[in-house]
Order: structure tokens, then C-alpha cells, then sequence
């Protein structure tokens, strides 16, 4: 095991004009993380994220691979234009080392003004033997020729032996050396494959960057994927070794299990200052939102729990954990949401829960309730989570409406019909009972059938709300699946409060009607003994016939 006491900048090369004890951060997203399978980027969204990156306040924008494409380039081009202002990021574009690759690569970046050319060669004795085919000597030969032909082009250069983790360190330093003499000023060491261990790489980098010739006068750089899960270890432990560029993309996102996530980089060298003594240029606040606008614009879902932006970062189920939030913070938090972009921690209701966090999202929901009221109420809300994952905001609101507040079927959905589709207008006509027994039936026109559906309710059923979420999923397989839908609506008059409703029903339209149905019965039952009546209206419900 390698010594874990943090390293400080004393003893640590020494580069004119860098600060010993900053990271920088090179930001690989629109490149490496754009290899993912699927998660191809249009120019626009391109330009989009590098926008946002220097929001947030990378150091280097690596834009993309401009041999790769026409469009490619010109996205890189794109972008070296727009993003890369004097006082904005350097922008970077990959080449391999041929001259064609780093012609392009001038091409597109050239409009920076801070450009910068990455060139790569492999070095791992696999690399050259099967896929380069050249000898060791023909490898020192090419990176001496092409890091100089980049260099004749563009004053900042980085270089990386591709595969450096599986390479031999003895050929690696002789490689790197060659680079800084031809003018390379950073010096990558990517752990292509994700195969080292935080012990190994701490140790390859330490050994490179002392006795490498001229490894005083360049920048060390890692670039590490996470096929062993290992790649924010790696990284940490590169810095720690002396590297003080780190390569990473948004949501840890790149080809097969990943590159090292910036968000986790980020965050440990933020949280843990004491232990390494470093900081960063990024503004945390920003993390979320790049983040988000990653996961959208690729497709790429962020898993649950994953670390730092995951929707399960900041949430909390387990009675024990809420318990100790709800007094204190940083009992079970070692950084606040706000920090990385969020308004709160997040209290998930389920079976794990306790009665304290249970209180408390009544009370956040506008439900007082007496001791003896929760005692009652939390034994239902242990029976309902025995049986759901996770008790939504709905599923509290119905609970309470149906212990403390009587029953809430007022009107019962008796029939609805829907005709939709072009050239005719969304059609809906329905059949609803009232609390007296009565039938109603009103037609109504929208959007959409499901509009059309909840307007015709609205007809007969005079209570205004507006609809702040529907959610529709499936419950079962096959095209005969059973659907399930989810409606929550905020009275327009009374309390700020909002109600849900819950239907299922093969027939997605149906099932609608009978989640918002549930909704607005849930808000008669209670505007009857908490909203306050418009001017001259009765606390009771009124029943206003409809057409037919």
C-alpha cells in the first residue's frame, strides 16, 4: 500500500505560471464521453454543453475529434469560436499522430484563443504489436516527428502514450522524454483499458514524473476509465502522485464502462481540501446542471444512486438517517445539496421510514394532525409501504383524505367515451354520478383525448385546479398491458395544497379519467372543511347539471 498522506506541492515539479496547488480540469465530454454507444451529439447540443462546461468552469474543453468528421469539426470549429474567449476555457481538439489528423485538429481549434492540439500514440506492446504494427523505435520515431509538426502549428501540445497503464515505464520514459524535447508541454498518462490499480498508477506516475527528462517543465495529466470501477481511485491517486490535470466527463459518461466522472473529482478534492491540500477552478453549483443537460442531450440515464447527481445522492429513507437529518445535517452528509446545485436534501418515504420524517412531510404538505391522529395515520403508512416501494406525495394526501376525512368518491366515473384523431378534433363525452345519486353526462373538445376527457369533467364537476403532474406507466407486460396513471392538481382557491389521484385500466384514457376523478373528489372532501367559499357561495358542494 502506498503512504495516504497527502501531498503538498513542496517538492512537486515546478512549471512557470501554474499554480502548484491547482488541479485543472480537462473536460472530455464532448469527446471520450461522446464515444459512448448511443450518445451521439448534434453541433448544436455540442456547443450547448460547452457552454454550460465553462459555466462551470473547466479548464480545458476537449470539443471533439475533428478527423472524425466533417461535422465533427466543424463542431469543434464551432465552439473554439464561440466558447473559447480569451477568458474562457482552452479548447482542444484530438488527433492521432499522422498529419492529416493534426491538420484537422489546427483547423478547428485554430479560432481559439487558447488552442490546443492533443495528439496520441500507443505505447503498450499489444497496442504496437496487433493494432499499430510498429516497433518500438518506430513509435519514439513518430512522436518525435508529430508532436514537433503539432508544435509548428500550436505552442500548447499534450501527448499521451495511449494504453500507458499496460505499457513498459522503462520505454514509457524514454517515449515521454522524446515528446518534451519535440515540444510537448502536458504529458497525458491514460489508463486506457481501466487495468491499474490506485497503488499501481500512483506508483507509475511518481516514477514518470521523477525521472523523466524534462518532467519538471510540463504539466502531468491522467486520464483514466472505469472498467474495474477504479477510475476516480486512479485519478486521485495520480494527483496525489503529482498529476495536476485530470481528465474526466460529465457523469463519468465514455466508451464501454466509462471515464473518470467530474463530478466525483470535483467533489472529493472540494470535500476532502485538508486531506490533499489542492483545489479547483469549478464552480460546484454548476455540477447538477451540467449534469442534467448531459443525461438529456445523450440519452444516457444517470443511475440512481450514483454519486453526487444521482437521485439518490441527497435522499434519505431509512428512519435512523432521517432522524439524524431532520436534527443535523452533517450526520449523514458530508456536503450539502446547494453546494453542487440543488435546493434540499430529499426525506424518501417507504418502509424504512420513521414516524419523525413522517410528521414532517405531512406538516410540508399541510396536514397538522394531533399525536393520536399520527399514531394512526403512520400505522396505515406503514401498512401501504409494506406493499409500495415508495410512498409518493399522492399516495399521503389519499391516506389522510380517506382516514381523517371521510369517504372522497363523491362522483363516480359511470361511462366515457373518446374520439380522436385527424382530420376531426379530440372528443370526449361523459358519465359521471353525483353525491345525490343523480347522472350528468357533458360533452368537451381538447387538445388531446385525454384533455378532452378531463374537460368534459370539468363541466359538470365545478371546481377549478390546475394540473401540475400526470404520469402514465405501465404495470403489466403486452400489448394488453395494464396502464397506470397518476394525477396531482392544486385547488385555485383554499390552501396551498395540492391532491392526487391514482387510476389503472387497460384503456390509458380511462384510467385518466379516474385518476383525476379520485383528484377532485379528494379536493371537494376537504375545500368542504378547509377552503374558503368564493362570496356568497355555501360550504356545500354544488351539483350543477350538465347537457343531457
Amino acid at each position: 500500500m502506498v503512504d495516504n498522506t497527502a501531498e503538498t506541492s513542496t517538492g512537486e515539479p515546478a512549471v512557470s505560471g501554474v499554480d502548484p496547488n491547482r488541479v485543472y480540469i480537462f473536460d472530455t465530454t464532448l469527446r471520450d464521453g461522446e464515444q459512448s454507444p448511443g450518445a451521439s451529439l448534434t453541433s448544436a447540443e455540442k456547443l450547448e454543453i460547452a457552454r454550460q462546461l465553462a459555466r462551470l468552469g473547466v479548464d480545458i474543453i476537449e470539443a471533439g475529434f475533428p478527423a472524425a468528421s466533417p461535422d465533427d469539426l466543424l463542431a469543434v470549429q464551432r465552439i473554439a469560436q464561440e466558447v473559447g474567449t480569451p477568458d474562457g476555457p482552452v479548447i482542444a481538439g484530438l488527433a492521432r499522430a499522422t498529419p492529416g489528423d493534426i491538420d484537422k485538429a489546427w483547423e478547428a481549434v485554430r479560432p481559439a484563443a487558447r488552442p490546443r492540439i492533443h495528439t496520441f500514440l500507443a505505447t503498450s506492446d499489444i497496442h504496437m504489436q496487433h493494432k499499430l504494427r510498429m516497433t518500438r523505435e518506430q513509435v519514439i520515431d513518430r512522436t518525435r516527428e508529430m508532436v514537433a509538426y503539432a508544435k509548428a502549428y500550436c505552442q500548447d501540445v499534450e501527448f499521451s502514450p495511449e494504453d500507458a497503464g499496460r505499457s513498459d515505464p522503462d520505454f514509457l520514459i524514454t517515449v515521454l522524454a522524446v515528446a518534451i524535447e519535440a515540444g510537448a508541454t502536458t504529458l497525458n498518462i491514460p489508463d486506457t483499458v481501466g487495468y491499474t490499480t490506485p497503488d499501481e498508477y500512483y506508483a507509475l506516475m511518481r516514477r514518470l514524473i521523477t525521472e523523466t527528462p524534462g518532467g519538471d517543465r510540463v504539466i502531468w495529466s491522467v486520464h483514466c476509465h472505469d472498467d474495474l470501477g477504479l477510475a476516480t481511485a486512479n485519478t486521485l491517486a495520480g494527483i496525489r502522485a503529482g498529476a495536476r490535470q485530470a481528465e474526466v466527463t460529465v457523469n463519468g459518461i465514455g466508451e464501454r464502462a466509462g471515464n473518470t466522472s467530474l463530478e466525483e473529482v470535483v467533489m472529493a478534492l472540494h470535500t476532502r481540501r485538508t486531506f490533499y491540500n489542492l483545489y479547483t477552478g469549478i464552480d460546484t453549483t454548476q455540477i447538477v446542471r451540467a449534469s442534467r443537460m448531459v443525461s438529456n442531450y445523450t440519452g444516457m440515464i444517470v443511475q440512481p444512486n450514483k454519486a453526487i447527481v444521482g437521485s439518490n445522492a441527497f435522499a434519505h429513507e431509512a428512519g435512523i438517517h432521517q432522524d439524524g437529518m431532520l436534527k443535523n445535517q452533517q450526520t449523514y452528509e458530508i456536503m450539502t445539496p446547494e453546494t453542487v446545485g440543488l435546493s434540499q436534501s430529499r426525506l424518501v418515504l417507504g418502509k424504512h421510514s420513521g414516524r419523525h420524517a413522517f410528521r414532517v412531510r405531512l406538516q410540508e404538505l399541510g396536514f397538522e394532525l394531533s399525536d393520536e391522529d399520527i399514531t394512526t395515520a403512520f400505522a396505515r403508512f406503514k401498512d401501504l409501504a409494506d406493499k409500495k416501494k415508495t410512498v409518493t406525495d399522492a399516495d399521503l394526501e389519499a391516506l389522510v383524505a380517506d382516514e381523517f376525512y371521510g369517504p372522497h368518491e363523491l362522483y363516480k366515473l359511470l361511462d366515457l367515451q373518446v374520439t380522436c384523431g385527424r382530420p376531426g378534433m379530440p372528443t370526449a363525452t361523459v358519465r359521471l354520478q353525483g353525491p345525490d345519486g343523480r347522472e350528468h353526462v357533458a360533452p368537451a373538445v381538447g387538445t388531446g383525448p385525454v384533455d378532452a376527457s378531463f374537460a368534459a369533467i370539468d363541466s359538470i364537476i365545478k371546481a377549478p385546479n390546475t394540473l401540475i403532474e400526470y404520469s402514465v406507466h405501465s404495470i403489466t407486460e403486452g400489448i394488453d398491458a395494464m396502464g397506470e396513471v397518476t394525477v396531482r392538481i392544486a385547488a385555485q382557491n383554499g390552501p396551498s395544497r395540492t391532491f392526487g389521484g391514482y387510476g389503472a385500466d387497460t384503456d390509458i384514457i380511462m384510467a385518466s379519467a379516474k385518476a383525476y376523478l379520485a383528484a377532485l373528489n379528494r379536493m371537494l372532501v376537504v375545500k368542504g372543511s378547509q377552503f374558503s367559499q368564493p362570496e356568497g357561495e355555501s360550504s356545500a358542494i354544488q351539483v350543477t347539471p350538465a347537457v343531457g
